[in-house]
């Protein structure tokens, strides 16, 4: 989860500096600077995920070592999953705060022609990104590991992908 908060942290600072840079009153090129903050964001997160993993690959290495039998107490399968849930968790965390402060601004969702099922949806939402965060994680770590590249493309652009369909709504 920390190292999904740090990449947040980064993703938030090229973005901030990027709009102050820009025209404020310009609303398509704000609106495109949204999108490109989206992208860096994704970015950002699946390079985290690669420094997460080689930091558990060399903490593995160092377990193997001191352990008697010569192998790691913990799979690497494990700590994929772990590592997911974690930057899913911590993902859904963020999207359900947000959720929640909007709940209570003034005014009441639902009233003015919009749909009743906003917080029903953003919590169905925020649980599939919470299990599509575990399974990259998990798809990413094997793919590390045994060198599939097309894997990892596969988990960066489905990310994007995933990223903006969610910015359309």
């Amino acid at each position: 989860a920390f190292f999904w908060l740090v990449s947040l942290l980064l993703a938030s600072l090229v973005w901030f500096v990027s709009v102050h840079l820009s025209d404020r009153e310009d609303a398509k090129l704000q609106y495109g600077l949204l999108v490109f903050g989206a992208a860096v964001s994704v970015l950002l997160q699946e390079a985290f995920r690669f420094a997460y993993f080689k930091l558990l690959k060399k903490a593995d290495e160092g377990l193997a070592t001191i352990s008697e039998d010569g192998r790691s107490p913990i799979s690497l399968r494990q700590m994929a999953y772990v590592s997911g849930l974690s930057f899913g968790i911590i993902s859904g965390v963020f999207s359900v705060i947000n959720i929640l402060a909007d709940s209570i601004g003034p005014g009441i969702v639902g009233i003015h022609g919009d749909s009743p099922y906003y917080f029903i949806t953003s919590a169905f939402l925020t649980m599939a990104l919470v299990l599509l965060h575990t399974f990259w994680g998990v798809v990413f770590f094997d793919a590390c590991e045994k060198r599939r590249y097309w894997c990892l493309g596969l988990v960066v652009a489905s990310h994007l992908l995933t990223s903006g369909l969610v910015s359309l709504s």
